[in-house]
Parts: structure tokens; C-alpha cells; sequence
């Protein structure tokens, strides 16, 4: 399994790279431009860790940037027109300043035809590189600044795991350790599996290493990540057992995502009862509630199998807070079968749910599928759905008031320095008066009403 790891001589030769970029580029500044997942997110800290090795610092503003890198995603068509969007509208500010660099990456380079699009209809773009060989950036970069050449650079090969990269983390409380890479479910109407490869998984003891050296540093909370994140495997260790060694190490808060519905083991659901760092919340995306809309996108389980995880992981962990992700309109999709997915998402009670109308992404099988369904009729459903979904939201939040909750203090508020807000265990985010002082700590609030997405409440003494 570990032989997919880069070899340490090549991450190597990258840090090297990074020391001749510091010579010639030091002081100059940075701007990293994330679109997408909490992936894309994790794969940009990497990248402000390099560049922070390369000796660029962030700047204050994309305009005052020597270097700007877009990390793009490709899961829907919006992310892909808002990341072509942005790209071309760099092509006035480079006509002001032909010194910058443009760099453009991540999943949608790693789709068919997409970089040589780029290199041949956007000749200000000088650098570009998909997700197997984003570890390799500063040998690109130092090419882009010493030659002065266009590097674009996208690997069809699948697989590669490194270890030990730099990061720029983008919280000081909150951290996101990637245990596994890729997918193997290949639902029919997903781009992942082809633009991040198959599934591979870290070694448990770079995983457990990383969660030691991040609880040192003061973080109170990690996500664990994959694109499939309970089918990890790594070394034969399954992922309710590394959830254990991970809580055993004493990090406060333990959460992870995202999680595919048909790898909820029963070892997987006790940890919500026997962890007491693990807390009780968890994205599960259902997105659909009909079987034979389920089958045709090859979600590998049904309505009642779903019902039945829920159904268990509330007798475990009772005040465990459910989310979810859910597809309108799939190709072929009936009225009759929409309704089933209000059906199901009334019984489970969401705390909250990402929709979306079907996206076809060009390679996948579901892009082939017969769609006699008007945009127009979709758009009803999904207005149906959102309202379904706010209503119970709304009461999920109502039903906190009056409880007392453990909130992880993250942030002062951008509208009042004498407000703050945190999460609950359960997810939950929660606004009450305090200042900077307490971000970090974990203190006890009592819930006193309910917004549309949010909790309020009061510091108890």
C-alpha cells in the first residue's frame, strides 16, 4: 500500500526548489483563491505553505499580488464558470502588471481537455497543474520565474500520497488532517473518481503523527477528510479504529467528512457512543430518497438502509445533529419519486441540507441519461425542498433554547468586537457577547433564541 507514497528524495528536491524561488523572489507577494470543498481548502493551506517557504508573503488584496493561484473545483458547472470568470477577468490586471504570475489548479485541470484549452485560449495563464502532482508547485514555480516559461502540468496518473509538506493553516483552532485520497464509488453522476483517482489512504502513523503535532500546537479541533472518508483502509486499519486512536490522543474536538452511507459500519456508529472526543454530528449525503432513482446513480443502498443507519446512530447518540447533501432532478427523476425525498428528509429531520439541481458533468454516465424534465419544473421542486428544509432548520434551532451548550469559541464577530461565535458539539453555531479574548476556549452558553441559521445566547458565569 505505502509504495504510493512519494519518495522523501523527491519531497526533497521540492524544499530545495522553494530555497532557489526565496532567492530570487523573496518579499514578493501571494493571493491563493480557493473554490470548492473542505479538499480544496486543506490542498491550499499546502500551497500557502510553499509559498511561504518560496519566501512570498500573502498580500493584502489580489491587485497588490505578484502571484495569484486558483484552486478550482469541477463537482458542479457554477464552480467551473465562477473559476473561468475570475481567470479572465485576471487578464486586465496582468495588461497593468505583465510581471504577475497566474497559476491555476486543482480538480477541474484534471478534466479532459481542460488544460489545453487554457494554454491555447488564455495566453496570460503561466502555470498550470492538477491534483496527483500538486506537491511538485515549486519545481513548476521556479521554472515559471527563471525561464520565464509557461509550465502547464497535468498528470493522468493516479495514486500518489506525500508526506511531509508545509502548510499555511487558515485557523488556529479548527485543522483539517487528510486521512484518505480519491473515491471508488463512481456514482453516475460525479467527476471525483476521475479527477482524484481511485481511493488510496495514508499510513495510520503519518495520520496519528500529524494529530499529535497539531494538538501541541494548541488546535482544539480537527476534521478528518476524504472524499470517502469511513471507507479508509490504511495499512488494514479500518476506520472506526483509527477514529479510536485519534480520540485517544485527547484533541477536544473530533469531526469527519464526508462519509458515504454505505461504509457506516456498526464499529463506526458505536465510536459516537464510546468516543468522548468525538462530537455528535455528521454530514451523511442521502441525495435522493426514491431507490430507483438511488440505483441509477449508483449509490449502493437503498431508502430503508438509509433510515436504518439513522435510525441506529440516534439510539447511540441521541443528540447526535444529522446533515446532508440531496440532488433534485436527476435524469428521469418523476414528480412521484421527488416526493419520496420529502418524504424522507420529514422523517429524518435534517439539521440542515445542501441542495442542488442536477449538474451533468461531461465523462460521468449519468451526463448520457434521458432529462425530459423542464429546468423550470426542477427549479419548483427544489423551492419546495428549501422551503421544507428551512422549516425544519428552524425548528431544530428553536428546540436548543433554554439548553446550555459547550461552545468552542472561534471568531469575533465582523459586525461587533463585543460579540463572538462558536459551535455546540452538535454543529451549531452560536453568537453571544464576549470579546477576542475567549476565541479558543471552550465555555458554557445558555441558548436564548433562534435565528434562521443560528443560535444566540449568554455566557454562563
Amino acid at each position: 500500500m505505502y509504495d504510493l507514497k512519494v519518495p522523501q528524495s523527491e519531497i526533497s528536491r521540492q524544499y530545495e526548489y522553494a530555497e532557489k524561488i526565496r532567492a530570487l523572489s523573496s518579499g514578493r507577494k501571494y493571493t491563493v483563491v480557493t473554490l470548492g470543498c473542505q479538499m480544496n481548502v486543506r490542498d491550499s493551506e499546502t500551497l500557502e505553505g510553499w509559498l511561504k517557504r518560496c519566501g512570498f508573503v500573502p498580500a493584502q488584496n489580489r491587485e497588490d499580488a505578484d502571484i495569484i493561484i486558483y484552486n478550482t473545483c469541477c463537482v458542479r458547472e457554477n464552480a467551473e464558470n465562477k473559476a473561468l470568470g475570475n481567470v479572465i477577468w485576471l487578464k486586465e490586471l496582468k495588461k497593468d502588471k505583465p510581471g504577475l504570475i497566474i497559476g491555476v489548479c486543482g480538480c477541474m485541470m484534471q478534466e479532459e481537455g481542460i488544460s489545453g484549452q487554457l494554454k491555447e485560449k488564455y495566453p496570460f495563464i503561466d502555470l498550470v497543474f492538477g491534483t496527483h502532482n500538486a506537491y511538485m508547485f515549486p519545481e513548476y514555480l521556479y521554472r515559471v520565474i527563471a525561464s520565464s516559461e509557461r509550465v502547464f502540468e497535468v498528470w493522468d496518473i493516479k495514486g500518489y500520497v506525500p508526506e511531509g509538506l508545509p502548510a499555511v493553516r487558515n485557523s488556529r483552532i479548527n485543522a483539517f488532517v487528510n486521512i484518505m485520497y480519491g473515491c471508488n464509488n463512481f456514482c453516475s453522476y460525479c467527476i471525483v473518481p476521475y479527477v482524484r483517482g481511485r481511493e488510496r489512504s495514508r499510513d495510520p502513523e503519518d495520520i496519528l503523527a500529524e494529530c499529535r503535532s497539531l494538538k501541541a500546537a494548541g488546535f482544539k479541533e480537527i476534521m478528518l477528510l476524504g472524499q470517502n472518508v469511513n471507507s479508509y483502509m490504511g495499512g488494514g486499519t479500518a476506520f472506526a479504529d483509527l477514529l479510536k486512536r485519534v480520540n485517544d490522543i485527547g484533541i477536544e474536538r473530533i469531526r469527519f467528512m464526508t462519509s458515504h452511507p454505505k461504509d457506516i459500519t456498526r464499529e463506526l456508529i458505536e465510536c459516537f457512543g464510546t468516543c468522548e472526543h468525538l462530537m455528535p454530528a455528521l454530514h451523511l449525503p442521502v441525495q435522493a430518497g426514491n431507490n430507483e432513482i438511488l440505483k441509477r446513480m449508483n449509490r449502493s443502498y437503498t431508502n430503508e438502509k438509509y433510515l436504518e443507519t439513522v435510525s441506529h446512530l440516534r439510539k447511540v447518540r441521541p443528540d447526535i445533529g444529522l446533515t446532508s447533501d440531496i440532488i433534485v432532478g436527476f435524469p428521469g427523476e418523476t414528480r412521484q419519486q421527488f416526493e419520496d425525498t420529502l418524504r424522507l428528509v420529514r422523517h429524518v429531520r435534517f439539521d440542515s441540507a445542501y441542495t442542488f439541481i442536477y449538474s451533468p458533468r461531461k465523462g460521468t454516465p449519468a451526463a448520457k441519461y434521458d432529462d425530459p424534465v423542464s429546468i423550470e419544473e426542477k427549479t419548483a421542486w427544489i423551492e419546495e425542498l428549501i422551503a421544507l428544509q428551512q422549516c425544519i432548520t428552524s425548528e431544530a434551532l428553536s428546540g436548543q433554547i433554554g439548553s446550555i451548550q459547550n461552545v468552542l469559541v472561534e471568531n469575533v464577530s465582523s459586525r461587533s468586537a463585543l460579540t463572538v461565535g462558536g459551535k455546540t458539539p452538535r454543529g451549531l453555531m452560536v453568537n453571544f457577547e464576549g470579546d477576542g479574548s475567549l476565541i479558543g476556549k471552550t465555555v458554557k452558553v445558555k441558548i436564548t433564541a433562534a435565528g434562521k441559521n443560528t443560535l444566540k445566547g449568554t455566557m454562563e458565569e
